[in-house]
Formats: structure tokens, sequence, C-alpha cells
């Protein structure tokens, strides 16, 4: 016999990165004796890191085992009709106490016949940054694939690469084929399709402690550059508070902002999970007799079955994320 689905909350899988640093452990209260913990897989279906129940009677259960016992139930109809028993978002907290490299994701088509994977598609909401901290995005002219290996070889790419001074609430829509890096001093959750598949190009001469450099991937990332894309990245949205504020829309995700003051009665009309990354304060979600927090830097996936429920803060600000 199955259990009822309620809201339900995952153990983070972190992520010791050679740019990470402390944020993560300070901000956001995870656990770890790693001294750079650079990311918290908070929902994730990749292989070799599925995600694992920490609430309720469900706990101990893996992401997988949900979807294979819940299915439509937990992901919703048309998601389990197009994804099967994949789940198709991974979510994440990101510290960057240096740099990342700047990098890029295949398409879907790429991402397919290459790795046998889906694209990553994602996107960026900034938590906190440090003074003058900033993201790169795209580039600061237009570049053809030929001024691109120019700038390449030379070890002059930062050249023509777009720097963003960022602050708190900033948010960025990397799509496919963007040359990106999250810069040093800047922590952010990233909501992005279920991948793990990203094309390094330079790292800024970095060497680990064995004075070996990180793996380049410019061979395949040349063809997956797109040089004639626009520049309409950073993303505006409206704040109203106990509403959800259309952020993203794209056809891997949407994304909502929500400033919670109050109790506020919700309704999943989406034929979807929906999925609340706190990002600020702290809010309780309650289904039924059944109720949970979700402090900030912590997520809660809400299953598709769950057509009514309550979110309750005086102060709190939620994305809300669902397909």
């Amino acid at each position: 016999m199955k259990n009822h689905l309620y809201p339900i909350k995952f153990q983070p899988i972190l992520k010791e990165k050679i740019w990470g640093g402390t944020k993560l452990k300070t901000f956001l209260n995870k656990e770890s004796d790693a001294p750079n913990v650079g990311e918290s897989w908070e929902i994730s279906d990749v292989d070799n890191d599925t995600s694992i129940v920490s609430n309720g009677e469900l706990k101990g259960a893996t992401l997988k085992q949900l979807l294979l016992t819940y299915q439509e139930e937990l992901i919703g109809k048309k998601n389990f009709e197009q994804f099967g028993e994949k789940f198709p978002l991974l979510i994440k907290f990101i510290d960057a106490k240096e740099d990342l490299s700047i990098q890029l994701h295949p398409n879907d088509e790429l991402a397919a016949m290459r790795h046998n994977s889906f694209g990553k598609t994602e996107m960026w909401y900034v938590m906190q940054a440090d003074d003058d901290a900033n993201l790169i995005v795209g580039f600061n002219q237009k570049v053809t694939p030929e001024v691109y290996l120019e700038h390449l070889e030379s070890k002059t790419l930062s050249n023509i690469l777009n720097f963003d001074k960022v602050s708190e609430g900033d948010t960025y829509f990397i799509e496919v084929g963007r040359v990106h890096a999250i810069g040093a001093g800047v922590m952010l959750a990233e909501i992005q399709q279920t991948s793990d598949i990203t094309y390094r190009v330079y790292d800024w001469d970095r060497v680990d402690d064995h004075g070996n450099e990180r793996e380049l991937h410019n061979d395949l990332a040349i063809d997956a550059i797109d040089f004639k894309m626009k520049d309409d990245f950073r993303v505006s949205y409206l704040k109203q508070e106990n509403q959800s504020n259309k952020m993203i829309s794209c056809p891997y995700f949407t994304t909502n902002f929500i400033h919670l003051t109050q109790v506020t009665q919700k309704e999943n009309a989406y034929d979807s999970f929906i999925i609340y990354m706190c990002v600020d304060g702290e809010a309780t979600i309650k289904f039924e007799s059944f109720v949970e927090t979700v402090k900030k830097g912590e997520t809660i996936l809400i299953p598709a079955a769950l057509k009514q429920f309550e979110l309750d803060s005086n102060n709190a600000k939620l994305l809300e994320v669902y397909v």
C-alpha cells in the first residue's frame, strides 16, 4: 500500500569545488566538513546523485523510487508522459568564493547525440553578493567564431565577455549556447534542466594541489556556442506581496517570485509538481493536517496530486518552480 503524498523535503547533496567557499554553511546552515563547498544539490535525479527524502513517512526513499511508485501523482500527467521516470529539473544553491570557469551548455539535440542527456537551460537568482561581485553573461560586443578563437588562443577571452555587477534579487536566464560564469563573491539559487553537462572553455589558468589544470572542452564547445544570441538575459519581475510574480517561463520550467507576508491559500492548477526554494526568511506549508517548515536555504517539493495547500509567513521570499 502506498503512503499518502505530502510536501517533501530532501537531504542536500553537497559538492566540494575548487572555487567553492563557506557561505552555504554559514549563511544557509548546510552541514559539511569540507573546506570548499561550492554547490548544494537540493533536488536531483542525476545518475549517482539521486536525492533522498528527509521528512515524513517516506523518509529514506529516493527521488527515483518516488517516481517509480507515484508517477503522475508526483510530477503530473503531462510531465510523466514527456519525461517518464526521470525528474526534469535539478535544483541547486551555489557559492562561488572564486570565479567559476568560463563555460556554456549544449542544447537538447547536441546533449542527446553526444551524452545521452538533456540540454542545460538554467536560471540564476542572486541571494547574496559581496561588494563589486559580478556575473559573466554573454559577450560585450558582436563576436564571430573566428574572433572568439583568436581571444581563446591568446588567453584574452575576458576582453570580449560581458561583466555584470550584481546584488541580491538580480535574476538571469542562461539559455543553452550562452557563454557564462559565476563570479567570486556570489551566492545564488540555480534552477536548471536535469543535466550535468558543462563545456568548460577557460579556467583562469588555475591548477589543483598537484599542479594539474582542469579539463577544457573547446572542441565540443565551438559547435555549441550561439554567436547570434540576443542580450536578453536580465530578468525583470514584479514583487507584489502574497502573489506569484512571473520571472521566467520557458519550455523547461516556469519560475515565480513570492514575497510572503501572510497566510495565502494556494491551488495547484498546473498539472505539475511545485518546488519552493526559500531564498529569505522562513515559511510554513500546510496540507490537510501535515505541516512543514522551509527556511532560508531550504527547498520543498509539492507533489502534483496535492491540489490545495497553504503558505504562511510574516516575511519570506520564495521561488516557485514548476514545469
